[in-house]
């Protein structure tokens, strides 16, 4: 008998049931978002999702030239971000939200890890004319979270690389002396795909989202309409901002975000909301 032949059946037979296994957890696996409601297609679970974002978040802070020396400027960060999540829907999330200001000065950029890891780079904080404002970027942010969008993101990336072996181990896990490696790797995987694009559903999801979280903390949902204005000045000028590679600018986005604003306040928007 050739054991050559022989081996390479089984490692064909092994492979064959990790795919099947692969396409099966994909599509057997569906859970109710907690926080939205909604039905959908995750593997990890919230705790999972936490791990990753803090396994993640430091990679992400060296892209961008790590945080901010600006100690006021991250304090406003924080201010906003929390008031967002104490005085929202997004109290009600499993997740451990964090608020970063990165040092990167020239990059317009913002986004999220799962979990709850949200980031603003300075080039994009410094071009907001407005508290609210920058409360439009940090719920459409903690939209995404919310809305578990990396984690859909990942469970399909899992499915077409064959990872889903290392899904069930995403936190750390005493019992399991490999666990912090195949927490390392999805991590990294978390960090190659801050830089895909979102797609136009998850965007206007965040959107949707957004306009609803900062209207609950207080904040004029109008504001999200200005930070859309800030960025298109900014793509006008040649070079298109960093935040459209990663939040694809759908068509009529902001006709959808006042459509969200008038559901929401269909009698005009309040007022005594922050701008």
């Amino acid at each position: 008998m050739d054991n050559r032949r022989v081996g390479g059946g089984i490692t064909l037979f092994v492979a064959l049931l990790m795919a099947v296994f692969a396409v099966f957890q994909y599509f057997a696996t569906t859970k109710v978002n907690p926080t939205t409601g909604e039905k959908q297609h995750v593997t990890l679970t919230s705790e999972q999702e936490i791990a990753l974002g803090t396994h993640a978040a430091p990679e992400m802070e060296q892209q961008y030239g790590g945080l901010s020396q600006n100690a006021e400027a991250q304090a406003e960060v924080e201010r906003v971000g929390e008031r967002i999540v104490s005085h929202s829907d997004a109290s009600k999330s499993p997740y451990k939200y964090q608020f970063h200001l990165l040092a990167d000065g020239q990059t317009v950029n913002a986004f999220a890890l799962p979990g709850g890891q949200v980031f603003i780079t300075e080039g994009l904080r410094k071009r907001l004319q407005t508290e609210g404002q920058l409360a439009g970027v940090l719920s459409h942010e903690i939209g995404h979270v919310i809305g578990r969008h990396s984690a859909e993101q990942i469970a399909k990336q899992k499915l077409t690389q064959g990872l889903v072996g290392a899904a069930g181990v995403a936190g750390a896990n005493s019992q399991d002396p490999y666990s912090g490696q195949r927490t390392a790797q999805l991590a990294s995987a978390v960090g190659q795909m801050v830089n895909m694009k979102y797609g136009r559903n998850d965007e206007l999801e965040a959107d949707k989202f957004g306009v609803k979280l900062m209207s609950e903390a207080g904040y004029d949902p109008r504001a999200m309409l200005g930070v859309m204005q800030v960025l298109a000045a900014l793509s006008q000028g040649g070079r298109t901002p960093e935040f459209f590679s990663t939040h694809p600018n759908p068509e009529n986005r902001s006709t959808r975000i006042k459509q969200e604003i008038a559901k929401l306040y269909p009698d005009g928007v309040r007022a005594g909301l922050e701008k």
